[in-house]
């Protein structure tokens, strides 16, 4: 299994540490809003990350930090007349919500920033008796030109990172590079207390603190959006290996934008969704195959359209499924003949060109190509006219639930039991049919597709799905 590695600009083997547990650590959301699409695809894709590392038999210890302390935080919590923690509760049990419908599993672990203040003090403390923090009226700041390596994981230099910097101007840092890894209390502002005085956390410094404290001094995987290479993730490495004096995170990797309907994604601009906002249109499984579709490195834009597509592409899944399903009710109960056995081996070959897929930097879209490739030829080998072996079914949907599964699609069961008034309805046409009453039969056939139910007559009866 190949990783592209953003500290190295290169696919490497991927090797954990410890060759049964991975030790994985994924930014998380700070709490002020409902989650974007835009943060939608790297809680998807690093799901997604660890879910096949499961699969493919690591423990994967996965710990996913909730920002629960920011300017953004304080501001809306000002405009809406209530506390920093009564925002922060109610858009994590929100997060929870959105994450739930997309596939999301929850963390190993889930720390707040608010609940970790003594392990952040812990670390500044570490970088003080180092010489790498100064304080400065009760803000302490990170010297960046201490710490040689700065600018290692972005590939540039410290004067070029200057140059392209959008800096909080402050003529009290020695440097404008200079971060905070704590901020002095402001008037009305929640805080803490530290050797420096109340106040409370930087935002990089909370990650570092609880990547340490979770996971280790050394992680295997550090994952996020591309927007998070610099500063965020630069000053995450500086802080933590100048405390440590080892390597903070072996493999990091980021995912690409999304653009709207070809254009940045910004409230400015007035195409800035949030995954609620969509799931009222399209089901969250629509929104996690579509983030799915592309590679995670590439760029990916977004519309109503492509996620359209994206639902048609996810229903040939189901109808597959549910086509096995129905033929599986009338099928011989027998061992597999020696076509079918062929048959099976080509679709093991088909899960090698999956597995091949997410080995390569976790090609979603590849992977997702072999499981279409599998749909079209159950399709095509196993219909109403095949007489087909129970085995053989058994083994085709178990396959495509099994990749599915991986990547976080296609797991839904179909409901068993109809509505009793749709049920009487479908009944009340077999027997139309049967009398050869074809204007009722009709009749109830159009009725029920207003319901949102579609029949299908075959040789073994008449089938049904949902629209």
């Amino acid at each position: 299994m190949k990783i592209y590695n953003t500290l190295t600009r290169k696919k490497e083997e991927f090797v954990p540490l410890d060759e049964k547990e991975v030790k994985m650590y994924s930014c998380g959301p700070t709490v002020y809003n409902y989650f974007h699409i835009g943060n939608a695809r790297p809680f998807i894709i690093f799901d997604t990350v660890r879910r096949y590392l499961e699969y493919k038999g690591y423990k994967v210890k996965f710990v996913q930090n909730f920002t629960d302390i920011d300017d953004k935080m304080i501001k809306r919590a000002n405009e809406e007349g209530i506390t920093v923690k009564e925002l922060a509760e109610k858009f994590i049990n929100e997060y929870f919500i959105d994450a739930e419908g997309l596939g999301i599993g929850k963390a190993t672990v889930h720390p707040k920033a608010t609940e970790n203040i003594d392990a952040i003090i812990e670390l500044i403390k570490k970088l003080e008796d180092k010489g790498f923090v100064y304080n400065v009226d009760g803000d302490v700041y990170f010297s960046t030109k201490k710490f040689k390596e700065y600018g290692k994981l972005s590939h540039q230099s410290l004067d070029d990172l200057e140059l392209g910097a959008r800096i909080d101007v402050d003529e009290r840092k020695q440097d404008p590079m200079d971060f905070a890894v704590w901020k002095a209390q402001k008037p009305g502002e929640p805080a803490w207390d530290s050797p420096w005085g109340k106040g409370r956390p930087g935002w990089h410094i909370e990650c570092s603190a609880m990547a340490n404290k979770y996971l280790g001094e050394t992680i295997d995987i550090h994952s996020g959006g591309q927007d998070l290479v610099f500063p965020h993730h630069e000053n995450e490495i500086a802080q933590s290996e100048a405390a440590t004096g080892k390597p903070f995170a072996r493999y990091w990797m980021h995912n690409g934008f999304i653009n709207v309907d070809n254009k940045k994604m910004s409230k400015s601009e007035g195409n800035f969704f949030t995954v609620r906002e969509i799931a009222q249109k399209f089901d969250y499984e629509v929104i996690r195959f579509f983030m799915l579709s592309a590679h995670y490195r590439s760029p990916i834009n977004f519309s109503l359209e492509l996620l359209e597509q994206a639902q048609n592409s996810l229903e040939r899944i189901y109808n597959c499924i549910d086509n096995l399903l129905y033929l599986r009710e009338h099928a011989e109960d027998r061992e597999m003949s020696e076509v079918e056995k062929e048959f099976q081996n080509k679709l093991l070959g088909l899960k090698g060109k999956f597995i091949e897929a997410m080995d390569d930097d976790i090609n979603t879209a590849d992977a997702i190509a072999a499981i279409f490739d599998i749909v079209k030829e159950v399709n095509s080998n196993i219909t109403a006219n095949s007489k087909s072996s129970r085995a053989i079914i058994d083994f085709s949907h178990s396959l495509i639930r099994e990749l599915g599964g991986v990547l976080g699609i296609a797991q839904k069961q179909k409901e068993d039991k109809l509505d009793s008034e749709i049920e009487e309805l479908i009944n009340l046409r077999q027997q139309a049919r049967k009398e050869k009453n074809w204007k009722l039969a009709d009749e109830i056939r159009d009725k029920l597709k207003d319901m949102g139910i579609v029949l299908e007559d075959t040789p073994q009866g008449v089938k049904w799905k949902r629209i």
